[in-house]
């Protein structure tokens, strides 16, 4: 790795850790936010969701904008824009001011991610560098996760909520100041043009998926407004796969939407992202309504996390090139399966702390692992002119794992808890949860060992 390689993804890192830290850092500030501004319970969790529409909504368009305009331009662009709406969040005096600046930050990292990873993927050469590069993205991304989870009750309690927001504004003129010296533009050399009906079937179908599934985890996977988005969001995405089949420059190819690489790969991340960022909201549960910490001390405890995830992400790189790509994948899930199951046995004295310290260090070890092998799947075999497309792709399949996630996990343990509020009753609801999830985890280490693997095979026999 040259020297300018290496300031290249320092750069690049610097920035894809703020955007980790963003999508988390406001969680345990909202009820201080909401009574600053005015939010009604009802609408406080729009100032989550309202990034999360745009933030997963425009990242498939994006990534294949930054293919077209250039990544570096976009990437700077990208990162002007949320350097901008930080400020403009932390200066808000009203509702509607803050969620402009949400909207805003969530465009921005709908641009700024894809860029950045396709950046990233096309200045190192696929092999070992590419996974030690991706490797340390992926560390840094889920440290930045739970970095964010502290940092936002520790500047809140000591500052002010809206430090949340300014936090952002130096880090991005940093990146803003060094990229373009650093960074060099790619872009391909015949320019491909944008598939507007593609592009406007595919926002309008995440849009949707993403409002149904922030809405069922809000009002419950019964209501009718997220069961119509729910549906609505099908139905577009099913025109996206049709239009595609038929344009004539598709914003994504049809061939590498069929190639299981991409489909298998990304349905590991999908999992990956489901999986563990529930597991947080479930552990989150698990130490506030059984053990009665307070949500800073809840988010202190998951500093052991971030920890095994920054460990996973460093050794990924080694890990695959010992053992490969598809065997990383399973032994990531395994791990992760096996750490997530022992949960299931906690018990509501303050001396089950030990098991969950370990099992979430473990959980984010597997966790990395997959999701570096995600990572390298997904992006591996494409040429560079389609690379912001694949991490379109793969950016696309994180927001909306992480999306997903809660809600659903929210609803399995809602209904093992039943209408008792007991911690008795609040801990076998989170026990149910955490079951199911492992065996989420577990059927996505089986499909990467039986398709992953079947696509190699058949690599090598050409």
């Amino acid at each position: 790795m040259t020297g300018r390689r290496r300031l290249t993804l320092v750069v690049l890192l610097a920035a894809q850790f703020m955007l980790a830290v963003d999508f988390s850092i406001l969680n345990v500030a909202l009820p201080v936010i909401g009574k600053g501004l005015g939010f009604s319970l009802a609408n406080l969790q729009w100032i989550v969701t309202a990034f999360a529409l745009a933030a997963a909504g425009f990242t498939l368009l994006f990534g294949r904008v930054a293919d077209i305009v250039g990544r570096r331009r976009l990437f700077l662009v990208g990162l002007a824009v949320l350097g901008g709406a930080s400020l403009l969040g932390g200066l808000s005096t009203d509702p509607l001011m803050l969620m402009i600046a949400r909207v805003a930050q969530g465009l921005a990292t709908a641009a700024v991610t894809p860029a950045g990873l396709a950046l990233l993927t096309s200045s190192f050469p696929e092999g070992p560098l590419r996974d030690k590069a991706l490797g340390l993205n992926g560390a840094l991304m889920s440290a930045g996760f739970t970095t964010g989870a502290i940092l936002g009750g520790v500047l809140t309690d000591l500052l002010s909520w809206r430090w949340a927001f300014f936090i952002n504004v130096p880090v991005a003129l940093a990146v803003l100041l060094l990229a373009p010296a650093v960074i060099r533009e790619s872009r391909p050399d015949e320019r491909p043009k944008l598939d507007v009906p593609g592009a406007i079937s595919v926002t309008a179908g995440l849009l949707a998926l993403v409002y149904g599934l922030t809405t069922a985890g809000d009002k419950g996977w019964g209501d009718p407004l997220a069961l119509g988005a729910l549906a609505v969001g099908v139905l577009l995405l099913i025109a996206f796969y049709a239009i595609e089949s038929r344009a004539a420059a598709p914003l994504v190819p049809v061939r590498v939407l069929k190639r299981r690489s991409v489909i298998f790969g990304n349905i590991q991340g999908l999992i990956a992202f489901v999986t563990e960022t529930s597991l947080v909201f479930l552990m989150t549960l698990y130490l506030q309504k059984v053990l009665g910490f307070s949500p800073l001390a809840a988010g202190l405890s998951f500093g052991v996390l971030g920890v095994g995830t920054i460990v996973g992400g460093v050794a990924a790189a080694r890990v695959i090139a010992r053992i490969g790509t598809r065997a990383t994948l399973i032994t990531g899930g395994v791990l992760q399966a096996v750490a997530t199951a022992s949960l299931a046995t906690l018990g509501e004295s303050h001396g089950w702390l030990g098991l969950l310290l370990v099992a979430t260090f473990a959980g984010g070890v597997g966790n990395m692992l997959a999701i570096v092998g995600f990572m390298v799947t997904a992006t591996s075999g494409l040429p560079d002119d389609e690379q912001g497309m694949a991490t379109g792709l793969a950016t696309m399949t994180q927001q909306i794992g992480i999306t997903m996630g809660t809600p659903i996990m929210s609803a399995i343990a809602t209904a093992g808890i039943g209408a008792a509020s007991t911690s008795h009753a609040v801990l076998h609801g989170v026990s149910v949860a955490v079951i199911v999830n492992s065996a989420i985890v577990l059927a996505g280490a089986v499909l990467s060992g039986i398709f992953v693997g079947t696509a190699k095979r058949k690599k090598e026999l050409v």
